[in-house]
């Protein structure tokens, strides 16, 4: 097959040097950047793992599933304030333990059957009941904000948040929760709370998932058959060339999407994804390299810079390594990174060292709180003071991918590396490749001593971070301590917004004083770059692009 795509090409060039005039129409014909007229084609750093956003657990495998899905409610495009989706309303009662919406009239899922209540609550239902514990432990983002499942509960007092839903005519769904809980509205808003077609779950199996080992392995309606009701509808994924495929859906309740089709192809490296750009294959694509914004800028490509709204981490595990359960070895392991410096030499401009789990702009960020300073003696000391002067870790970073907080990873572990090693840590390097075994290694299996991980906010709520991170049963760090659960559930649980804010606020001052489960490092502003006839993309905080919007000049 590589035989016969060269010899293929060889003879596309010959065909073009004989008729140079004959190429040149072509290119024009399609746009003037070397791809179809009718198609956007987007270059991205990662694989999906699958489509069926209930079970995603990162930006790559969410980007194709926000371009087929719609939740109850999403964002104001460029921002990460709420505004009508699904449901054109959406009301508490008084203690805010129900929710009824009000639903859109005349939508259709891709395969022709109807959107509306029964199909709500049949979504809904589908999440609290998963059958088995490793789609459980897969449903990261529903377990985070609805607290568990009905089936494998730790238990029968400790109910998940979710309750019932009831559908009293075809456009109202009533959800009741068994608590109130502060993230809501906003966390129906999540990617992972889309909305799928009742039919296409059934017909495909869609809560099959299964464990091997580290790996999983998903349904068919996950790798071949995802239904939305969103602008676009799935056509296919090419393994061998790297691309998922959509093509427009015609009969969308919204805006009609521009281009007829739209490609993401999977381009790991990125200059590599540079040179695809300058050479006229792809339109545009994800996460350039912050040293080359201004050479593409004066190249005349348009470079997007999101607002900020992300943070980097440096993760401990207490479980595997009995010397991290000893708060002195994780002040130590913050006292001797040098974060200044490795913002001002590997982010871009406008990144700052973060000083709590959450950026700035997120309601519960505690301005009183500094940052960690790098001091190397200070982290020997306290290394002395636990007896782990001779501490040996094994840090795992991830390969194959760039992500909004983490522009090139490797250069980041080993700047990190580099600190801990100059106040004698020794580091066992362990790299993994994101979608090959590193998301599942820290996130499910927790297999690591350190890691390096982030967050970019899926909706505006200190609880997206602070929860999403650091409630029960996280494999990623190994915490045991319930006073900590208890106190970012007793703010999660807050709905005031003020007394929202405020608890939060305290538990990122104890975060930093009493627990340290992780050191923060970075939040960061990311970019994307597009050819400049490309135009409507608007960014967003959330880094949740959505390509209906956009149109080649």
């Amino acid at each position: 097959m590589r035989s016969a795509r060269r010899l293929a090409a060889v003879g596309a060039a010959l065909v073009c040097a004989v008729s140079l005039a004959a190429c040149a129409a072509s290119e024009r014909g399609q746009g003037g950047s070397g791809t179809p007229a009718d198609t956007l084609i987007i270059g991205v750093p990662g694989t999906p793992k699958h489509f069926d956003p209930l079970f995603a657990s990162d930006g790559e495998t969410f980007r194709p599933s926000r371009q087929m899905y719609d939740t109850l409610i999403t964002h104001k495009r460029g921002t990460a304030q709420l505004e009508p989706g699904l449901a054109l309303e959406w009301t508490p009662n008084a203690d805010f333990t129900q929710w009824t919406f009000k639903l859109r009239e005349g939508v259709k899922f891709h395969d022709g059957t109807d959107f509306n209540a029964e199909a709500v609550c049949f979504n809904l239902n589908r999440w609290v009941n998963l059958p088995s514990a490793a789609a459980q432990t897969q449903a990261i983002y529903y377990a985070d904000a609805f607290e568990g499942f009905t089936n494998n509960l730790a238990s029968a007092k400790d109910q998940p948040v979710y309750k019932s839903c009831t559908a009293p005519d075809p456009t109202t769904a009533v959800v009741s929760l068994n608590r109130a809980k502060g993230a809501f509205p906003a966390a129906f808003a999540l990617t992972s709370l889309s909305i799928s077609s009742p039919a296409a779950l059934q017909k495909y199996n869609g809560d099959k998932v299964e464990q091997s080992g580290q790996a999983y392995t998903y349904s068919e309606y996950a790798t071949a058959h995802p239904t939305g009701t969103g602008p676009f509808k799935f056509e296919s994924f090419d393994r061998t060339a790297n691309t998922v495929t959509f093509v427009r859906n015609d009969q969308y309740w919204g805006e009609k999407a521009k281009v007829a089709k739209l490609i993401f192809k999977v381009i790991p490296d990125e200059n590599a994804r540079k040179q695809e750009l300058q050479s006229g294959t792809i339109d545009g694509y994800d996460y350039p390299s912050p040293a080359d914004w201004k050479a593409l800028r004066d190249g005349g490509f348009n470079v997007l810079v999101r607002p900020v709204f992300n943070i980097l981490y440096m993760g401990i595990n207490q479980k595997n390594n009995p010397a991290l359960k000893d708060l002195r070895v994780r002040q130590a392991l913050a006292y001797a990174i040098d974060r200044e410096s490795l913002v001002r030499n590997q982010l871009p401009e406008g990144a700052v060292v973060a000083t709590q789990f959450l950026p700035e702009a997120v309601a519960g960020y505690a301005k009183d709180l500094k940052p960690i300073p790098y001091d190397p003696e200070k982290a020997k000391q306290l290394l002395a003071e636990a007896g782990q002067s001779n501490l040996t870790v094994n840090f795992y970073y991830p390969t194959e991918v760039t992500r909004p907080y983490m522009p090139n990873p490797t250069n980041i572990f080993t700047a990190l590396a580099e600190n801990l090693r100059q106040v004698g840590i020794t580091v066992n390097p362990v790299p993994q490749p994101w979608n090959g075994g590193y998301v599942d290694s820290i996130t499910a299996n927790g297999v690591h001593d350190l890691h390096l991980f982030g967050w970019t906010g899926d909706y505006n709520d200190a609880g997206n971070f602070i929860g999403t991170f650091f409630g029960r049963n996280k494999p990623e760090f190994g915490i045991t301590d319930q006073s900590l659960f208890d106190e970012v559930a007793k703010a999660d649980g807050t709905v005031d917004p003020a007394g929202h804010a405020a608890a939060y606020e305290q538990v990122n001052r104890d975060l930093m004083s009493k627990y340290l489960p992780a050191v923060p490092v970075s939040s960061a502003p990311p970019a994307l770059v597009l050819r400049e006839n490309i135009k409507g993309l608007i960014p967003t905080p959330l880094t949740d692009e959505r390509y209906f919007t956009v149109s080649k000049g």
